[in-house]
């Protein structure tokens, strides 16, 4: 099957790519998973196909304002990084607030020309205002700890029961999204990795003869498959990884 849809498709796959059933691929059925499970980790951190932006909402919990931080292992255990932190707490008009008079006042008037220009000119300036008197709090994630701190005082900024939406990039699961086994990078990334420690296996043998006077090169192929992966790697990062900065946090 030239279009693998699940883990032993693509391992049957990549062996015939290397030459089996003609040729014996002395590779362990173990090794093969590890291969699989490394490929995809790549494919997941370095390839703009295998995350997906979403925007996870949370109702705030009392112990959440306590530790400081949202345990994201509770809220989607697939993020790897976080953009941006979102309150949606509802609070009440304030009709004197110089944003809603504005829009008030200039609500009927959007459409007289030159009015809108005006108005959204003002807008820009009192956004530059808040940015200023107010700015955006900042947030720390790293996903080895899986916990999403805010710098900000959570007692005073956030209630038990408020919602807040955190908008972050997700691993998308290969056996929901079966389409990634089909990758052509990917493919070509797990055939290496099973080359190399095909050779890595062989070259424990090297220089032993065999029946028919035969020697194994393991060597030369560990050599060749190690190329192969840099040269993947490679392109990867340099055409298929997100900007650094869409993935901060």
């Amino acid at each position: 099957m030239a279009t693998p849809t699940s883990r032993q498709t693509l391992k049957e796959y990549a062996l015939r790519r290397l030459g089996h059933p003609v040729i014996d691929i002395n590779i362990d059925d173990s090794q093969m998973e590890d291969n699989l499970d490394d490929a995809i980790q790549f494919f997941q951190e370095y390839h703009f196909d295998g995350v997906l932006q979403v925007f996870l909402k949370h109702q705030v919990t009392s112990s959440d304002i306590t530790n400081g931080y949202l345990a994201m292992d509770d809220i989607d255990s697939n993020v790897v990084s976080v953009n941006k932190l979102f309150n949606l707490a509802v609070n009440s008009v304030n009709l004197f607030d110089v944003s809603y008079q504005l829009a008030l006042n200039d609500f009927f008037g959007t459409f007289t020309p030159g009015t809108l220009t005006n108005y959204t000119i003002t807008k820009q300036h009192l956004e530059m205002l808040e940015d200023i008197l107010d700015p955006e709090k900042n947030i720390r994630f790293s996903k080895v700890t899986n916990k999403l701190y805010g710098d900000f005082n959570w007692s005073d900024d956030l209630d038990a029961g408020d919602y807040v939406v955190i908008d972050a990039y997700s691993k998308l699961d290969p056996e929901t999204y079966t389409e990634i086994y089909n990758d052509r990078l990917l493919k070509k990334y797990v055939t290496a990795l099973f080359k190399r420690s095909w050779g890595n296996n062989l070259s424990k043998f090297e220089g032993v003869t065999v029946l028919g006077g035969v020697q194994f090169n393991g060597a030369k192929i560990l050599d060749e498959a190690s190329a192969e992966i840099d040269k993947i790697e490679e392109e990867v990062q340099d055409k298929y990884e997100l900007p650094p900065d869409m993935m901060t946090g």
